[in-house]
């Protein structure tokens, strides 16, 4: 018997298959998710940001006349979507006129951010419409996700300028 009338028992091999199963079920299960969660914390940027380039939008037409419902078209900025790396801008790039009407920008000066954005409208007296769409190569394999919200201001709708229901996405896992 060994000191304090105690012994020091071991597992039997069917202990340590069971161990070793649920040990690699859970790995099983979490490392994906761990993954499937990062990738999709990548598009938080998009998202956030063209909602509130829509409601930006919204606000500004609320505040024109339909012809000038929305400010002029702005290029998609940072010219081209990086390919599979984040960076940060350089402070005047999001000076344009149509990103300061909307007050506009990615994210904080200084922070990286993924996505190139683009401002489009289409202005006329009766009807005014825009498109926001912002685009990146997460991977840097040359396809690039998309994603896009529109709007639209019609003479004689009560409710004023409006965003259009729902967002389009194409490549979202690319």
């Amino acid at each position: 018997m060994s000191r304090g009338g105690t012994r020091a028992r071991r597992a039997t091999p069917v202990e340590l298959a069971i161990a070793f199963a649920l040990g690699g079920s859970l790995f099983a299960v979490a490392v994906p998710t761990f993954f499937r969660e990062t990738h999709a914390s990548r598009f938080v940027e998009p998202v956030e940001g063209l909602q509130r380039l829509g409601a930006a939008a919204v606000a500004y037409g609320r505040a024109h006349p339909i012809a000038q419902g929305f400010p002029p078209s702005a290029p998609m900025t940072p010219a081209a979507p990086l390919r599979g790396r984040c960076e940060a801008d350089p402070p005047e790039v999001w000076e344009q006129p149509t990103w300061r009407a909307l007050d506009f920008r990615p994210a904080p000066p200084g922070a990286p951010h993924c996505f190139a954005f683009a401002f489009e409208s289409a202005l006329a007296p009766a009807r005014s419409t825009f498109r926001a769409h912002a685009h990146a190569d997460l991977d840097g394999d040359g396809i690039a996700s998309t994603f896009e919200v529109t709007g639209q201001y019609v003479d004689g709708d009560p409710r004023g300028p409006q965003l259009d229901p729902g967002m389009f996405v194409d490549s979202e896992v690319e």
